[in-house]
């Protein structure tokens, strides 16, 4: 469930460069515009460079940011603007890794965090397990919980207690081309993952191959998480600071897995890797009819080369096992911490929990950097549920989709070690894909090299 960038669909996006990440494609994009910086710590021991943003009230309190949203600026000359006793000093010191790299150093060095930075969902457990980020129920956050959804709020959250403010999320849905559905005799929108691999089939017969369903990437890490999750998957439960729980492969997973490498035998989905330029290509130019997506992937979909003029473009519900028990899953978030460098914790703890507490800054998000809001107050606006999308024909897919699966969805909880973790998932879903192991067996080496890991790494594990 990586962090994406949310783009809208009314953004021009350019074609993701090969090598690239779908999901860090407008943030490395922010990250290339900056020009370099000399390593000049603002108030609060930010090392990755000046501020990029002026400073209104210069006698107040001041508070280092690291954070890579696209056109973020504009949000902090807002918050700069309003708050008289608090400034952000914001700096882009990198997306994803790049900055995960640079937090983790400062961090072991005991000088150089940022007082708040803002992290993937995914990560945030392994910065709970280290210590680098503060208990911000401790420091007042909860006053704030009910303007997010249970999930959104669990996932920043151990034992009760939350460690981050969310942000942004990837609630998930069906993103298909209405016009092959037609045309290859699927009248109904499938709904039910059984109606979904019966319309792969009558899609490729009626195309002759031409055209498959979707494409299940060997290289999904996040995606296949979410569809684990969904069949009731809770593979990690923390039950200490040095003991957990592993159930990676269990009947739930098991059974997804066993689903989709059916598909992938029967040559009714495809398996080349998501995010090269290729893949993206054939997301518009009608090799697949449709693609199981966050709510971040259509403003991509317009900007890929070689799309199909004459392509009709809906989005609908995610498809369920069980259509009359619905369950939600996301693909993606981000939040804002508090690094255990904080020189005034609850100044940083305001700045985090504010910087996307109006309505003014959301749509500054919406509409400029392409956010899917988590905040209740703008996610339940009619300024939201009834924004129309071109590309979708004036579809209004935030009321007809993306607002049921993000209020309903009720939250995950990612390893201490999640990229190891995805390491390895690769390593299954691949050796199914290329019918080198069963799904029970790839998924039991998976679970092996998890407990191996976790114990390595000093965890008592439970199975």
């Amino acid at each position: 469930m990586a962090h994406s960038i949310a783009p809208d669909v009314m953004t021009k996006v350019s074609p993701t460069p090969k090598g690239i990440p779908m999901k860090k494609f407008l943030a490395l994009g922010g990250v290339l515009a900056v020009t370099a910086a000399a390593l000049v710590g603002c108030s609060g021991g930010s090392d990755a460079g000046s501020c990029q943003n002026k400073i209104v009230h210069s006698d107040a309190t001041q508070v280092s940011m690291w954070a890579w949203y696209p056109n973020f600026k504009p949000v902090v000359d807002l918050f700069n603007k309003t708050h008289k006793d608090v400034q952000i000093c914001w700096t882009n010191a990198g997306a994803g890794n790049d900055e995960y790299t640079k937090f983790s150093t400062a961090i072991k060095a005991g000088s150089g965090a940022p007082d708040v930075v803002m992290l993937e969902s995914e990560v945030v457990p392994s910065y709970i397990a280290d210590g680098s980020i503060l208990n911000l129920s401790k420091l007042g956050a909860d006053k704030v919980k009910g303007n997010y959804s249970e999930g959104a709020w669990s996932d920043e959250s151990k034992d009760g207690d939350a460690y981050a403010i969310p942000v942004d999320g990837g609630p998930v849905g069906m993103l298909y081309r209405a016009d092959l559905f037609q045309k290859y005799g699927i009248t109904k929108v499938p709904t039910t993952w059984a109606e979904y691999a019966a319309d792969a089939q009558k899609i490729r017969a009626a195309s002759g191959g031409k055209t498959l369903m979707t494409d299940f990437p060997g290289n999904g890490r996040a995606y296949q998480t979410a569809l684990f999750a969904q069949a009731g998957n809770t593979p990690f439960a923390l039950t200490g600071k040095t003991s957990m729980s592993i159930k990676a492969d269990d009947a739930a997973s098991t059974k997804v897995l066993g689903y989709w490498n059916d598909l992938v035998q029967r040559k009714l989905v495809g398996t080349e890797d998501a995010s090269t330029t290729d893949y993206n290509t054939h997301l518009v130019d009608g090799t697949y009819a449709s693609v199981i997506a966050a709510a971040w992937l259509p403003g991509y979909l317009q900007g890929f080369t070689g799309a199909d003029k004459n392509a009709v473009w809906r989005a609908a519900p995610v498809p369920q096992w069980d259509a009359a028990n619905p369950t939600q899953i996301n693909i993606g978030g981000s939040a804002f911490a508090v690094s255990n460098q904080a020189k005034d914790k609850k100044a940083a703890t305001e700045v985090a929990m504010d910087i996307f507490g109006t309505e003014a800054a959301w749509k500054i998000g919406i509409e400029k950097a392409a956010l899917f809001p988590l905040w209740k107050p703008i996610l339940e606006s009619d300024y939201f549920k009834n924004k129309a999308y071109a590309f979708f024909g004036g579809q209004q897919i935030n009321k007809d989709v993306f607002l049921t699966a993000a209020t309903d969805y009720k939250g995950f909880q990612f390893s201490p070690f999640q990229n190891f973790a995805y390491d390895k998932l690769t390593d299954a879903v691949n050796s199914t894909n290329k019918a080198k192991a069963a799904p029970a067996q790839a998924l039991a080496t998976y679970q092996g090299n998890l407990v191996t890991y976790a114990q390595q790494q000093g965890y008592k594990v439970a199975q």
